[in-house]
């Protein structure tokens, strides 16, 4: 049984709850007296081919959205429900009826089709009543039945603790195969808190702190903004009732200024409009409370035109524009303050436009501009979409490939759906879960290949990737953004164009540092469970890189005759080396030194300059020093290539950090005939890596073909030839 229901013979204390005055919003019908709709339940129907008089608000409302709704599941839901509960009493003393109903009405007048309203009127008859999940179906039909599952909770004597996480997570596994169950899940809760007074104060802390971690992010996900907006205000109510009270005496006193800055500017925009014959309407629209108090906490004192906003609703998405245009040329805009939601939707379907216009006394006016149709889904959300199930109208989008476009389905629908199949435990779940829906805002990035990744806001390169490619992400070895290479932990903007790349190696694994910038659920949980799975990594990923290339690692795969000596800061060998590349100087007798600088080598450019001993070091000419040594004065000396082609040479490359690279690397060098003299691998910084090596090629001309090899090594995004004293 819920905890709202409760035997007649003991119906709990009545207390009042949170009051919220009464602040006009829109126009709509007033709240039902559920003592009288509770005595009209217990009358029952007056004859078989009538409605009952207990729901004709649901029917009146129902009627103005689809005239031609056919009732008969209703009238049948109703009896079904009336009866099973009868006897049944809520807390405040109300007969139980009262409470499906309530939950009817409000998704009623949002605009919600008869299938979720037959569902709606018999959300607790499996939970608290003999009623089945079978007979639901026999009468009622399979969506009906999925809908009433998807929100009937799980009993703590099966779960106990768990039950509360367990329930949200079925039920949000049915949401994703038929988002009415939140919306039903979302009316019902925001009924159960108008009504929460009746519960001792810690049990409203309770329930108040899971809607606002959990419920009101889902509403403003799914869009219902007419349900977010209210569950706000009374959770404002609940957990914080000094400010609340203080935001109340504002909106009272701001009620009873004698002038209304917002009405003026409102009657000058009916003007301006009509001037221009673009039908439109302009409406006062209240901010609610919660609203209200983050702009006092923004701003401090308030002035008339914080209070509200004005919503201009007009017929056509061009005549939205028009309205635009029309305001920033006769009224004063300010320009910063347009957004455009028609062009650009939010990921919870909300289209509209925004700007602001000023007074002459400095005072600023928020303005939406939007069709009949965006406010209807900027109001009720999904469920102002019907019935995802029916066939798709002419109006409807329809994918490139012919499919149905479903926006019943959204992107983080989707996400959350595949990261709570990796949670562990329903602790793990619970707590991700209030993490994820508090990242509020979505972006939206694309793929090289013309697809689109929806992300929330603050995500990184690591989470595209587990996005995209699931736990094969683990191989990922770095990106592009905007066609330029980025490390994983490079922070997304909207509209940025990602291109992962990933390795080739299937031994490839995350990095335990990825956890510091995974901000999605799906990374976090994948790349946990894979440290889970593999201490050993994740033990030796724990004690650090290994900064220098070990002889024994390098010399796994060298070529036939090579050897490898790597220990950092090594001096290069000189015995059993090829001969240096023969550089011949125009002055006789004098000793040949290749500077260490710029490391040049045969074809290079190169020029001699004459130092102390009478020897003459050779620069390629756009090394820097070069400059240095003119403007010291330093004799100019001609050099050109003798017949030697041998060389030492001393190599950069940048890398993203992954297993194996070092001894891939060594390879590729050894297989092109290079033999390393020394190398010094750096510690990682934010997973990309620089190694230096110093090389000797028995044929300079080798060289192209050596830093192309290491080049094409998986996780290598340049070699570059030292400019400065290498290793």
């Amino acid at each position: 049984m819920s905890a709202e229901a409760t035997n007649p013979a003991s119906p709990g204390p009545v207390t009042a709850g949170p009051v919220l005055p009464t602040v006009p919003r829109r126009k709509a019908r007033s709240r039902l007296d559920l003592r009288r709709l509770g005595r009209a339940a217990l009358l029952g129907p007056t004859a078989r081919d009538r409605l009952p008089d207990a729901i004709g608000h649901v029917v009146e409302a129902h009627r103005s959205h689809y005239p031609d709704a056919d009732l008969d599941a209703l009238r049948r839901a109703y009896v079904l429900a009336e009866s099973s509960h009868r006897g049944q009493m809520r807390k405040s003393g109300e007969p139980y009826i009262t409470h499906p109903l309530a939950v009817t009405l409000i998704l009623a007048e949002l605009g919600a089709e008869t299938t979720t309203l037959t569902a709606s009127l018999l959300h607790d008859t499996v939970e608290d009543t003999d009623v089945t999940l079978d007979q639901v179906r026999e009468e009622f039909g399979e969506e009906v039945r999925f809908l009433v599952d998807g929100v009937t909770k799980l009993e703590k004597v099966d779960y106990g603790a768990a039950a509360e996480p367990e329930t949200f997570r079925k039920m949000l596994v049915a949401t994703g195969n038929d988002v009415r169950v939140m919306s039903i899940k979302l009316a019902d809760r925001l009924h159960n808190m108008r009504t929460l007074g009746v519960m001792r104060p810690e049990k409203q802390a309770r329930i108040a702190k899971v809607t606002r971690d959990v419920l009101i992010p889902l509403a403003e996900r799914l869009g219902v903004q007419a349900l977010k907006t209210e569950l706000e205000d009374l959770v404002f109510a609940i957990l914080l009732p000094e400010e609340y009270e203080h935001t109340r005496e504002l909106i009272v006193d701001n009620a009873s200024r004698a002038d209304d800055p917002l009405a003026e500017m409102a009657d000058e925009m009916r003007t301006v409009l009509r001037d221009a014959d673009i039908p439109a309407e302009v409406l006062i629209r209240p901010r609610h409370f919660v609203s209200v108090h983050r702009r006092a906490r923004k701003r401090g004192r308030l002035r008339g035109t914080d209070f509200g906003r004005l919503l201009v609703l007009v017929n056509e998405d061009a005549d939205c524009y028009g309205v635009l245009g029309e305001l920033h040329t006769c009224m004063t805009p300010v320009v910063s303050e347009f957004k455009d939601f028609i062009a650009v939707p939010k990921f919870n379907l909300y289209q509209s436009l925004h700007t602001a216009v000023a007074r002459g006394d400095g005072q600023v006016a928020e303005v939406l501009i939007r069709t009949h149709q965006m406010h209807k889904v900027a109001e009720a959300g999904v469920v102002a979409l019907g019935n995802p199930y029916a066939p798709p109208s002419e109006e409807q989008t329809v994918s490139s490939d012919g499919e149905r476009a479903d926006p019943t389905r959204p992107g983080w629908l989707s996400r959350l759906l595949d990261w709570q199949e990796a949670a562990p435990d329903p602790d793990t779940f619970w707590s991700t879960l209030r993490e994820d829906l508090a990242q509020d805002r979505e972006i939206t990035v694309f793929r090289p290949d013309g697809g689109t990744l929806g992300l929330p806001e603050g995500a990184t390169c690591v989470d595209a990737a587990y996005a995209q490619y699931g736990e094969d992400a683990h191989a990922c070895i770095g990106a592009r953004v905007n066609g330029r290479l980025a490390t994983l932990s490079t922070v997304l903007k909207d509209g940025d164009t990602v291109q992962l790349l990933m390795g080739q190696d299937p031994a490839s694994e995350p990095s335990r540092e990825w956890l510091d910038h995974a901000h999605t659920a799906a990374a976090r949980i994948a790349i946990q469970r894979w440290l889970a799975t593999h201490p050993a990594s994740a033990e030796a990923q724990e004690e650090g890189p290994v900064p220098t290339l070990q002889a024994g690692e390098a010399a796994a795969r060298p070529a036939a005759g090579n050897s490898v000596t790597a220990s950092e800061g090594a001096t290069p060998r000189t015995a059993d080396r090829p001969a240096a590349a023969n550089a011949v100087v125009d002055q006789p007798g004098a000793s040949v030194r290749l500077a260490g600088c710029c490391t040049p080598v045969p074809p290079d450019e190169v020029i001699g300059f004459s130092v102390r001993g009478g020897a003459v070091t050779v620069h390629r000419v756009e090394c820097a020093a070069v400059a240095r040594m003119k403007s010291a004065g330093r004799a100019e000396v001609g050099v050109r290539w003798g017949d030697t082609t041998g060389c030492r040479v001393t190599l950069f490359a940048e890398s993203f950090g992954r297993p194996h690279l070092l001894a891939d690397l060594t390879e590729a060098m050894a297989s092109e005939g290079a033999e390393i003299v020394s190398a010094t691998v750096e510690p990682p910084s934010q997973q990309r890596v620089r190694h230096t090596y110093t090389v000797e090629l028995p044929d300079a001309a080798h060289l192209p073909a050596l830093m192309r090899a290491m080049r094409n090594v998986p996780g290598v995004y340049d070699v570059s030839r030292a400019q400065t004293p290498g290793a």
